[in-house]
């Protein structure tokens, strides 16, 4: 029997996070672990360890390793420890379970501290947008986004709780040195304290709707807003940004935003709203775009011709002016690109498209500072008085003075320290941590000193990371080339470090007290020899390097009382070369996967005379490489035995096992090896001199552009339309950038409403001894709990579809981890997640299935299967016929839907005849109704589900929310109460399931001419432990496996594999990008074999028109081979291919790839009676219309494209018409919004409710005249008693497939069609990467809405993009549980992965003479995330030439993502081979990837 990790171990200062039983004692804790397929060894923890570290399996204590469980001081993310002696199995107990530890302190010293804060104040004063607030009893445990979202400023959003997506973004102003400060922070993190005696704006703070502020009104106007959930807080980073520089540089402009995520857009139209601001690029030396016009002239880089273009328009270079009048002046540019300054990547070099006329720009109110939100004056003389608020559990204090703070930590060592929280916020949160005493020291003058001494610079420690940037930046200045060596490595790791927002509340001291071994500051501080500075009231002052501070996994020698005060940062000396280097699985915002700062003095003869090699990522702590170093020491730099004695010296350095916690062992040492090589290389041509800028050099590293874009602005429409095809802006975009639409948790409360939080499993697979909930229905304010007995029935718990194959709440059996159990209901959101901490569960273990390959070997399945076949009976007939026969194995992972609202419900419960209201945030009100009257036992006619709008959904919320809104249901209905829940990020990464890993193996004939002759192939899919939409997406794979190539003989099977993983469900594609991957897999690796183009490849076996799919299909109006050509020479393919071999010849180190990727996809639902729709259209007095339909609007547009076909049909103007919600009891028996196909259907039902409308109208129309205005027809017809409201339906015709008959009707209605280019660099060091630029155009048919379709191509193209490259979702091989649970450890594409020229097309000039559309549109929302496969394609082919230099002439098959891991060990060189670790019997991976 074993106890829940819910419940902590005695002494220990954190819980035991798998299920082990524990004895209480002061002794060392021995742990048993029980066997499983896992082996392991018996665990010693000692109760004197850091409260945070996580030991790892060993037989002997001395041995005990810890793993990382923090980022740089952030987030709780990867692991990396390493072993002093690999022979023992060791296993890391776990990430972050929510744990519940509380650091408590004695009467005495509670005593004393109240004697000694008798002084201090206890009243919070600060401004919220203008407006003072004065706390007087403020509430010790929330943060300032829960004071804020209190007050009804819902705009301000929770995104994440753990300060990595943006959401939650506000400015902080202050007072210092007699100037306004202003700083972009994350509320979700900033304890309520830190804003005393500031001024917090909101994004309400600086306009509205009627009113915006220009920041708003170019987003929303350049449609910068999708589903609007991310917005205030990107309104608010650029907002911020302003305040600080009225006139920031490009540049600027897009690292404002590196702390910020946004899943819709694709980031191209906010970077370009946001360059509206901006004047220059930024680039160091100065831009070329900043010299005079005459000084243009002189250097050759203008011209005299101009031509007059509209206001706001870009400049002849194709990018925007800095000197922009936004009024309405029109202004003379060049016609021509001014040609490049000659500067290495000058921003003029990569244009967007040259060939291309620049795109418009609209109008917009001009900016004047002045106006914005004045800071208020009262703040100028305020003088911070020491704080002392809390209850006698949670209490915290804000010293103003050294001496106060020395004073609180000699009476109490145990207060906990907190600089910018952003670690705390995260042991507060996400480990159940009660610190009781808490010292905010951000106030303090003398932990903020800047000094330059002789010797270099003294820095209070507490100062924040931004405005150390500025101070770094002071110190090149000031010490000039030779002594500044130290500061510029410095600035190049705290510009890779975190986001914005994290830098401005960040501090040194917090970043080295918390002693992370990966710590992006620790390693370039150690290698300088900096000390840290320590006082305390009875030991004085003292000082420590770096170098010997940090004494083992989290500890350091900072002594419980003392405060780190100072840093001291040496200035380099002669002949001195000091360098940073971190690689991350994304550029911005990420932590370390291992990282390193390297110093180096030579002397005569290139003697070595000091080394400091020190790396992050590679021990428990913050290590240096000694026996490096002691070789190093002497031997003289540059000589290559030397390097290769070093190079040997590394390894024994860093001997990872194959199960190193925190994986990649060899990819990590690699790295290793490879920041060292770097680091010689760079030292050895700068001290010679032989380098030149544009040499291929290890040394030199990837680095990006300002990016730009291109949209082609012709509207591919018969021109006939007065509203349909324009690019108008997001209806709600106003409301969204000012933070006034609203979403689920935006909400008003009701008097007596509770909060649930739910109980999950931590188990992959288990049988429910006990569920014990005594402690927690006892906690304060907690009202009840929910489980599977308060359903009316057994059958009740059942729900999914298809099949009805999982249950609301377990019953006697867990079969994944974050399957709930029950639910808790208290009076808050705090109150409700403490006690379903307190919920003790009692597991007996079972063996679990995680992998694909697990499945398929225990023959682990669903019974759905299917299959297609086009003469495909004799399959060996047909192979046998091929000249050649490759086979190969296809693999891609899973995708996190990452939507920023999480998902969110509320159930209202009313008194009469069981009527519910349900508020949820579902692509799906009809199921949503449908199961919120099962659970509640009512017809559905008693429940109606609302839907305004949702932050994101790309399928997540198709099936997967309806589990949310139906325990909210229950709840209510138990307790006659309304019941609110919105989960928080990892709550709902855990439970709501993903994109579906893929698995193929194929066989293909080819004959020597190129053609296919035949593909067999297995497919499967990992569904999780239920099927919910698995058996359709597997199907959909199935159809697309073939891509826009025709086969003569198929055969194609699919199978859902079931595991112990949470249960996979539509994403954006659902199937058909992966069946797509497959196709082009198979293409790239035959084409290898074939020593042929697979360009040519693919020429050779595009569909023609009228040919029939593997489906039996007709494919009518098929353009790809039409698209393919276009874009090939619009986009200059022919000339980059040759330019990209001719780079790859002469460099070796990086690497540049190009990729042309085709798409066809199939637009309708597969499931057939889901393509129909309803529409509901009112007509009022006033001529005003009343519009819903079935579909739901999640930033996809639809509701404005929905408008605009109204307003077009009725002949009206866009304001006329309006869409409230989305209701089932205004149209009912709705489709769920899904498969790019709501647009078609809800618009045609649209249109056949507005037919009926101009039916009655007519009469008036004909009487009144062509002029009448919609108000006089309305009350015209009105006064005769004419109905002016109509039902719409519509149904798709022509479709209806079915499985297993050859001649069955059409599966799809049409195929929306597309290419796209990708061009990439890559350092095969270390996997890093950038995409230069990528070329997308997409046959979309006639376009309802320009602007909303481009973004969507954009969107799903950066969101593809993002699956094959980067986002990895990885679960814990020793527990079953999902790590990649937030942004911390899952990373999704930010502002700076996009492309850097990013051009978008479409296909114009054809008759889709066979589209029978609204409007003749297409489905656009998913066809064009296979597009950013491109990105990956183009990766192989770099990956591709990197192996040809290194030798190896081996096939590459290349799975999905391509991670920089991925990347750097595909790149095989002498580097991995030294690096390369083999895994002993029975050691496994730590990681297990499904």
């Amino acid at each position: 029997m074993i106890l829940d990790p819910r419940q902590s171990v005695a002494g220990m200062g954190h819980r035991l996070p798998t299920s082990w039983t524990h004895v209480h004692s002061e002794h060392p804790t021995r742990i048993q672990l029980p066997r499983t397929a896992l082996s392991v060894q018996p665990i010693t923890l000692w109760p004197d360890h850091l409260p945070h570290a996580r030991p790892l399996l060993s037989d002997k204590p001395s041995d005990i390793v810890y793993a990382l469980v923090s980022s740089t001081g952030m987030r709780g993310n990867l692991f990396a420890a390493l072993s002093t002696d690999p022979s023992y199995d060791r296993v890391l107990l776990h990430q972050h379970d929510n744990q519940h530890t509380s650091t408590m302190v004695t009467a005495d010293t509670q005593a004393a501290l109240a004697a000694l804060t008798a002084t201090y104040t206890s009243t919070l004063s600060f401004y919220l947008n203008a407006q003072r607030v004065s706390l007087e009893v403020p509430d010790p445990t929330i943060t300032l986004l829960e004071y804020i979202r209190s007050t009804g400023l819902t705009g301000t959003k929770l995104g994440c709780a753990e300060g990595g997506c943006g959401a939650c973004t506000v400015l902080v102003q202050s007072w210092e040195d007699g100037k306004v400060v202003s700083k972009s922070v994350n509320a979700c993190i900033a304890p309520l304290i830190s804003v005393d005696g500031k001024h917090v704006v909101t994004v309400e703070g600086i306009g509205n709707s009627t009113a915006p502020h220009p920041v708003q009104e170019r987003i929303a106007k350049m449609h910068g807003s999708q589903c609007g959930f991310c917005t205030p807080g990107i309104v608010m980073s650029l907002y911020a940004l302003l305040q600080q520089n009225p006139e920031p540089t490009e540049a600027e402009v897009e690292e404002c935003w590196d702390g910020n995520l946004c899943r819709c857009t694709g980031y191209r139209p906010i970077l370009d709203a946001g360059k509206t601001f901006a004047t220059g690029c930024g680039r160091a030396g100065g831009c070329c775009r900043d010299q005079k016009k005459e000084d243009a002239h002189a250097n050759g880089n203008g011209n005299g011709d101009s031509t007059t273009v509209k206001n706001g328009e870009v400049d002849g270079d194709g990018l925007l002016d800095g000197e922009i009048d936004f009024t309405s002046k029109p202004k003379k540019v060049p016609t021509t690109a001014p040609s490049p300054c000659g500067k290495t990547n000058c921003c003029r070099t990569t244009p967007s498209n040259p060939k291309q006329p620049p795109p418009s720009t609209p109008t917009f109110a001009p900016y004047e500072p002045s106006k914005d939100l004045a800071f208020p004056a009262k703040l100028k003389s305020f003088t911070p008085s020491a704080l002392a608020f809390g209850t006698p559990t949670r209490r915290w204090l804000r010293p103003t003075t050294l001496d106060e703070l020395l004073k609180i930590k000699a009476i109490c060592p145990s207060a906990k320290i907190v600089g910018g929280s952003s670690e705390v916020q995260i042991e507060t949160k996400f480990k159940g941590v009660n610190f009781a005493v808490s010292v905010y020291t951000g106030d303090i003058p003398e932990l903020r000193t800047v000094e330059f001494t002789e010797d270099g610079l003294v820095i209070g420690a507490n100062i924040t990371l931004s405005s150390l940037e500025g101070v770094l930046d002071e110190a090149c200045e000031h010490f000039a080339e030779k002594g500044s060596a130290p500061y510029r490595a410095l600035l190049k790791t705290l510009r890779g470090f975190a986001g914005r927002q994290i830098r401005n509340v960040a501090t040194p001291a917090g970043n080295i007290a918390t002693a992370s071994p990966i710590s992006d500051l620790n390693p370039v501080l150690m290698a300088t020899g900096s000390k840290v500075v320590m006082e305390s009231v009875n030991g004085g002052t003292s000082e420590c390097y770096i170098r010997d501070f940090f004494k083992g996994y989290r500890s350091t020698a900072l002594e419980p009382e003392a405060v780190i005060t100072k840093l001291v940062i040496p200035a380099s000396k002669g002949g001195e070369w000091v360098q940073s280097y971190k690689q991350a699985k994304r550029k911005d915002d990420d932590i370390a996967i291992v990282n390193a700062g390297m110093r180096v003095r030579l002397g005569g003869g290139y003697v070595v005379e000091e080394i400091d090699l020190c790396y992050g990522g590679m021990a428990p702590t913050t290590v240096a490489s000694k026996k490096t170093m002691a070789f190093l020491k002497g031997k003289v730099w540059g000589e290559k035995d030397v390097l290769e004695g070093a190079m040997k010296s590394l390894e024994e350095d860093f001997n990872l096992p194959f199960g190193v916690p925190g994986g990649m062992p060899i990819y990590r040492k690699s790295l290793a090896f490879s920041f060292f090589f770097k680091f010689w290389s760079e030292v050895t041509t700068t001290m010679t001199g032989t380098a030149s800028e544009d040499d291929d050099l290890p040394h030199a590293e990837i680095t990006r552009n300002i990016s730009a874009g291109w949209r082609d602005e012709e509207i591919p429409n018969d021109g006939n339309n007065a509203i349909v095809g324009k690019p108008l802006p997001h209806v709600a975009a106003l409301k969204q950038v000012t933070g006034e639409a609203q979403y689920i948790d935006d909400l008003p409360r009701f008097s007596n409403e509770l909060y649930g939080c739910l109980v999950l499993s931590t188990k992959a697979h288990a049988k429910i001894v006990r569920v014990d909930t005594d402690a927690a229905l006892d906690m304060s304010g907690v009202a009840g709990y929910v489980d599977h007995t308060d359903l009316p029935s057994p059958e009740a718990n059942w729900w999914g579809a298809p099949r009805c194959d999982e249950v609301f709440f377990a019953v006697d059996e867990v079969f994944c981890a974050g399957q709930p159990i029950g639910f808790i209901l208290a009076d808050t959101k705090a109150h409700a997640q403490a006690a379903a901490r307190a919920v003790v569960v009692e597991y007996e273990e079972l063996p679990a299935i995680f992998t694909m390959e697990e499945a398929i070997a225990q023959d682990s399945f669903f019974a759905h299967y299917r299959f297609i076949k086009r003469d495909g009976d004799d399959m060996d007939g047909a192979f046998a016929k091929a000249d050649h026969v490759f086979e190969g194995v296809a693999r891609m992972g899973g995708q996190e839907h990452f939507y920023l609202e999480t998902n969110a419900a509320m159930a209202v419960w009313k008194p009469e005849d069981g009527e519910m209201d349900v508020y949820s945030s579902t692509q799906n009100p009809t199921e949503t109704q449908t199961y919120a009257a099962k659970v509640t036992g009512v017809p559905a006619n008693r429940v109606v589900c609302k839907v305004k709008r949702m932050g994101g959904g790309f399928g997540g919320k198709e099936t997967r929310s309806v589990q949310l809104s139906s325990i909210c249901a229950i709840a209510a209905k138990k307790m006659k109460r309304p019941v609110r829940c919105m989960l928080d990020r990892d709550e709902d990464m855990a439970t709501s399931g993903q994109r579906h890993p893929f698995l193929s193996r194929w066989k293909v004939g080819v004959n020597n001419d190129g053609k296919l002759v035949a593909l067999d192939a297995d497919v499967f899919c990992n569904g999780g432990w239920t099927q919910d939409l698995s058996g359709a997406i597997v199907e959909r794979a199935l159809s697309h496996i073939d891509n826009v190539y025709y086969i003569p003989h198929v055969n194609v099977r699919g199978r859902v594999c079931k595991t112990n993983i949470h249960s996979n469900t539509a994403f954006r594609g659902f199937g058909g990008p992966q069946g797509m991957f497959i196709c082009e897999s198979y293409m790239s690796e035959i084409a290898d074999q074939l020593n042929m183009s697979v360009d040519k490849l693919r020429e050779i076996n595009f569909y023609k028109e009228g040919q029939k799919t593997h489906f039996n299909q007709v494919l009518e109006d098929f353009h790809v081979p039409q698209i393919y050509e276009q874009i090939k020479v619009e986009a200059d393919y022919d000339e980059r291919r040759k330019a990209v071999d001719e780079f790859n010849k002469t460099h070796r180190w990086r690497k540049r790839g190009l990729a042309l990727i085709p798409t066809k996809f199939g637009i309708s639902f597969t499931a057939l009676f889901l393509n129909q729709a309803g529409a509901l259209v009112h007509i009022y007095h006033d001529g005003s219309i009343l519009l819903a339909h079935g579909g739901t609007e999640m930033g996809q547009g639809l509701h404005t494209k929905m408008c605009m076909v109204a307003a077009e049909e009725l002949g009206v103007t866009l304001e006329n018409v309006h869409i409230s919600e989305t209701a089932t009891n205004t149209v009912a028996n709705t489709s769920s919004t899904a498969a790019s196909a709501s647009s078609d259907l809800n618009g045609m039902a649209i249109k056949n409710a507005c037919d009926q409308i101009n039916e009655r109208l007519k009469p008036y129309r004909e009487k009144l005249g062509p002029d009448a205005t919609m108000k006089q027809l309305a009350t015209a017809a009105y006064f005769d008693r004419v109905n002016l409201s109509a039902n719409g339906f519509y149904k798709t015709p022509t479709i209806g497939y079915e499985w297993g008959n050859e001649n069955s009707k059409p599966m799809f209605f049409y195929f929306t069609q597309g290419a796209a280019i990708a061009e990439v660099e890559i350092d095969t060091l270390t996997g890093d990467w950038k995409c230069e630029r990528a070329d997308v155009k997409m046959d979309i048919g006639r376009t309802i809405n320009q602007a909303i379709d481009y973004g969507q191509i954009e969107g799903a193209f950066v969101q593809g993009m993002g699956l094959f490259t980067m986002e990895e979702s990885l679960w814990l091989r020793h527990n079953g549980n999902l790590f990649t649970k937030g942004p911390g450890a899952y990373k999704i594409p930010g502002f700076r992965d996009v492309p850097v020229s990013f051009n978008l097309s479409m296909l114009k000039g054809v008759p889709w003479k066979n589209l029978r559309t609204i409007q003749r549109s297409k489905g656009v929302g998913e066809p064009p995330l296979f597009m950013g496969s491109a990105v990956f394609f183009a990766m192989r082919d770099a990956i591709k030439s990197a192996r040809k230099d290194a030798g190896n002439t081996g096939l590459l098959a290349l799975h999905s993502p391509a991670t920089p891991e991925r990347i750097r060990l595909a790149c095989t060189d002498e580097i991995t081979e030294r690096a390369h670790v083999n895994a002993k019997e029975k050691e496994h991976n730590w990681f297990i990837q499904p």
